[in-house]
């Protein structure tokens, strides 16, 4: 696997077209022929290579979470980052991108930061103004929830924005700490029938994020509940759901 080095006209134009396509819009350095891009909203950096204009065409990585959600194989390459992959084509390159995008933009603790930026100067001594933090921490988080789920709901597909509700696993009164809160593991994007079930304790996920029912929820309930698919889960969506399925489901009455 040869790398251009130094990158042609055509090589470093392709990859900042398809670093700025993608929300990677800062030029940062170009080294051994990686040219490096970063994000404002978006954590870690991506650099992008080529063999030539004709490709393959290369991608590094240094953000440990993307990399792990993301689950390709990895080439055994040098090169920056902690994993490095190989494309045939653009169009190749260009279908993970997006993807990449939305993880970066909310893993581990970009909605953390974006709150802790948010609320810096806001008064937090009356209870209304907690209440406006709340709401400042909600919104963030909500936002994590639409970049990691792809703006649908795993369970339905439904897409429309305004039926799509940022669920959390552990509630946010019940979190130790706002990195909790706003952790986009501890949260799911579901329609809005889904939500209230979930966060009344009518159903719950098990670690194959399978749908588990409480006999209290009626036929006609669980009739109403479609799903099409098991949720995707990592090990920390299944920590947080240990939690909900001990202190929030109803099980105790199945």
């Amino acid at each position: 696997m040869i790398v251009e080095a130094p990158q042609s006209f055509v090589v470093r134009k392709e990859c900042e077209k398809a670093a700025w396509q993608h929300g990677f819009r800062r030029n940062l350095d170009t080294d051994a022929g990686w040219a490096a891009f970063g994000s404002t909203t978006a954590h870690g950096t991506i650099h992008l290579a080529g063999a030539g204009s004709q490709g393959p065409w290369y991608l590094a990585l240094d953000h440990a979470g993307v990399i792990e959600e993301l689950g390709l194989p990895s080439a055994k390459m040098p090169g920056p980052g902690l994993a490095r992959y190989v494309f045939d084509t653009l169009g190749a390159l260009y279908a993970v991108l997006p993807r990449i995008y939305q993880l970066a933009a909310s893993l581990p603790d970009a909605p953390l930061r974006e709150f802790q930026h948010r609320t810096r100067d806001l008064p937090k001594n009356s209870e209304a103004e907690r209440w406006t933090v709340q709401r400042v921490g909600q919104e963030v988080f909500r936002a994590g929830l639409m970049d990691y789920w792809r703006g649908s709901c795993p369970l339905t597909g439904i897409t429309d924005p305004a039926l799509l509700r940022a669920s959390h696993i552990i509630p946010w009164r019940d979190c130790a700490t706002n990195a909790e809160r706003l952790d986009v593991h501890n949260g799911l994007l579901l329609s809005a029938l889904w939500d209230a079930a979930f966060d009344r304790g009518l159903v719950t996920f098990d670690d194959e994020g399978q749908p588990l029912f409480s006999a209290t929820l009626s036929e006609l309930g669980r009739a109403e509940l479609r799903w099409q698919t098991p949720i995707l889960l990592t090990d920390s969506h299944k920590q947080h759901l240990a939690w909900h399925r001990a202190r929030v489901f109803r099980d105790g009455e199945n």
